[in-house]
């Protein structure tokens, strides 16, 4: 029988929340070569408020539902994770998605990453994230009170991503 620790996915696609603290936990475990982690936690905005009375109704998000295709969708993260590791010089990744309705505060998707030095740890997690909002098959319904819509890619994504030499149009 093995003592060696068993290293979690790098890629999981769930409906339940998540614990950041227990998910970096168990990114940097027993690895001695870790000395900085950076985390990003995504969560869904509550556009509700008081302070939105101005905001067009259409505007309000009462709730998201997030869709996915099985398989499809950890192989692209998979292989955005493995560019990461091209480009940074990181320990590790690991990335959670939450598919399924989600409300306002709910948070949605965690990325977090390994590496020796701060500066790797957050170019590599900030890649990441662009690179998920752009390439990773998602998709995103919203509730609203004038009923529900989905939601297109942003020009802004893409500009983004851009900027890591990646080159895609969505908007």
């Amino acid at each position: 029988m093995s003592s060696r620790a068993v290293s979690p996915p790098r890629v999981v696609i769930q409906t339940a929340d998540f614990d950041l603290s227990q998910e970096v936990t168990a990114l940097r475990a027993h690895d001695t070569r870790v000395g900085a982690v950076c985390s990003f936690v995504g969560t869904v905005r509550d556009r509700n408020r008081a302070s939105t009375l101005n905001q067009d109704s259409a505007d309000r998000v009462q709730s998201m539902e997030l869709e996915h295709y099985p398989g499809m969708t950890e192989k692209s993260i998979e292989a955005m994770i493995d560019e990461a590791h091209r480009r940074f010089d990181i320990f590790g990744a690991r990335v959670i998605h939450r598919v399924g309705l989600l409300q306002p505060l709910d948070q949605i998707v965690m990325v977090a990453v390994t590496s020796a030095h701060r500066g790797e740890s957050f170019q590599a997690c900030e890649f990441l994230m662009d690179y998920l909002k752009t390439q990773a098959p998602f998709w995103k319904k919203e509730a609203t009170p004038e009923g529900a819509r989905w939601v297109d890619a942003r020009t802004s994504d893409d500009a983004a991503l851009a900027r890591w030499g990646i080159a895609v149009s969505n908007g």
